[in-house]
């Protein structure tokens, strides 16, 4: 004979299949709505980067560009120029100590 506690036993094992297999079917629904759109993120992501990088790679390019053509002039002028060099050199460097001293005799107060 059945007891009826079997048959409410078997109803919520039958009831609780059922959530488990509705809830992975909302899982499976779940998961191919947002892979698409997770897949397409990545791939934006990925296409920011490489022009990011190109861009500082460039950017680079053009400082390093700069700074030997800066160089290049700096040692013509010096060249051209010698004692005018030594004069403007002399005069940065004592502003540079003057700067240094006023700034040290600052911060001991």
């Amino acid at each position: 004979m059945n007891s009826p506690y079997s048959t409410y036993g078997e109803t919520a094992r039958n009831g609780l299949h059922r959530v488990a297999d509705d809830a992975g079917r909302a899982l499976e629904s779940a998961r191919d709505r947002v892979l698409p759109g997770a897949r397409r993120l990545a791939s934006e992501a990925e296409g920011l980067a490489h022009r990011g990088y190109d861009t500082l790679r460039e950017g680079s390019l053009q400082l390093r560009d700069r700074a030997a053509h800066a160089g290049e002039r700096s040692m013509r002028y010096v060249r051209d120029e010698p004692v005018k060099s030594v004069v403007i050199a002399a005069v940065a460097a004592g502003a540079l100590m003057a700067l240094a001293h006023w700034l040290s005799r600052r911060s001991d107060r």
